[in-house]
């Protein structure tokens, strides 16, 4: 497929926002997806992905309008490339599709600093650095990650953080780091507390449920989930979400336990409807010391009380609030278990849509937009004398 033309907006173009991202736009729609869409209502934006491999003899880019206006393009490289080649081959797949674009304003939009690898020739207007996790600690980061991120932040114009604790480990290392933690579509997961119908993979599964939903890799804790498992064996565990990074194979096992694989984002409000408590087993290691779990907010929304283990920004955000049930061992956890599904639901509620009503990914959006500042685009006639911004 062709790229998209330009987008002409009152006789001008728009700006270009260039996404490079470590996570594919149909994995798990989560922070770049609720940011870009937005971003799309006043920018051109290009969802540029890691690349894939395929019996090709030469490099291409495919591409596809995602809805809410986003271009994806995915590299496809040639089997056999070595890391110079094929950060030579993307480099000369990114010229391309800027150079179509010269003249235009530029925002390189960062969710990974081994972008590097083919972008660090662009000369954008605006630098953006959205570190979301802290990648150099996730199983099989590369080693060059750390060095990569400081070269980053060394010409990242502005630095936002997806939580407290990224922030406060990153404040120093920037001159202008802004703390944007995980938002949330109320709307989208309010649909939970209506009366929506229940997906055909719950059906035959008895209640109480508890749900997870989310990417499950090293960050889970899969012995805390078995433990739980046979302490409530009359509790069904609903599990939702891609396997990666770990053995589906050491997955525990159980009558109680329904590992049922990923869903898109449209619908887990079904899903939520149908369950009875939210649960984040996280594991307390490297991955997770700097998380801030978006699912955290849409649990909420959806009207489900919540139990997590003490990630840190969940303690602090939401833990302290008395929106969250902190526990630390299977024993805690059932323990909860059986006190929230015995508790009233409407001051919880009323609780939980006060603080709610503070944040929105639409909020989050503005507040980074006011900080690009990006300079106007050219009138659609004068845009073929600009130059490439590479």
């Amino acid at each position: 497929m062709q790229a998209a033309p330009p987008t002409c907006t009152g006789g001008k173009v728009q700006p270009v926002l260039l996404c490079l991202s470590h996570l594919r736009w149909d994995f798990v729609f989560q922070r770049p997806q609720h940011l870009m869409t937005r971003a799309a209502q006043d920018h051109e934006v290009i969802f540029f992905e890691e690349p894939l491999e395929a019996p090709i003899p030469q490099p291409r880019l495919d591409f596809s309008m995602q809805p809410g206006g986003v271009l994806r393009a995915v590299p496809v490289l040639p089997h056999g490339l070595d890391e110079a080649a094929s950060a030579a081959a993307q480099r000369a797949l990114l010229d391309g599709l800027l150079a179509e674009r010269a003249g235009r304003p530029l925002v390189a939009w960062f969710y990974t600093p081994m972008a590097l690898a083919f972008a660090d020739h662009l000369r954008p207007d605006v630098t953006i650095y959205d570190c979301m996790d802290e990648l150099s600690a996730f199983r099989g980061a590369p080693p060059a990650m750390l060095a990569m991120e400081q070269r980053l932040l060394d010409r990242a114009d502005q630095v936002f953080t997806g939580g407290r604790s990224l922030f406060e480990a990153k404040r120093d290392r920037h001159r202008r780091v802004h703390c944007f933690p995980s938002s949330i579509d109320t709307a989208h997961f309010g649909r939970a507390r209506d009366a929506l119908a229940e997906p055909a993979a719950l059906a035959g599964i008895p209640h109480p449920r508890i749900g997870f939903f989310g990417v499950i890799d090293e960050r889970m804790d899969l012995a805390l989930v078995a433990a739980f498992a046979a302490l409530r064996p009359e509790m069904h565990l609903i599990m939702l979400g891609p396997v990666v990074k770990i053995d589906p194979a050491s997955l525990p096992q159980g009558p109680n336990l329904h590992w049922l694989g990923g869903r898109r984002y449209d619908e887990l409000p079904d899903y939520l409807a149908h369950w009875d408590l939210g649960f984040m087993p996280f594991a307390l290691n490297e991955s997770t010391r700097f998380i801030s779990p978006t699912k955290t907010p849409e649990f909420l929304a959806a009207g489900l009380p919540v139990i997590s283990t003490p990630v840190v920004d969940v303690v602090r955000d939401y833990g302290e609030a008395g929106l969250v049930e902190i526990v630390e061992s299977a024993a805690e956890l059932a323990e909860q278990a059986d006190a929230l599904l015995a508790r009233p639901r409407a001051p919880f509620l009323a609780r939980v849509d006060q603080q709610l009503a503070k944040n929105s990914w639409d909020m989050t959006w503005a507040r980074m937009a006011a900080l690009l500042r990006v300079p106007e685009a050219a009138p659609v006639a004068a845009k073929a004398k600009g130059v490439a911004h590479v």
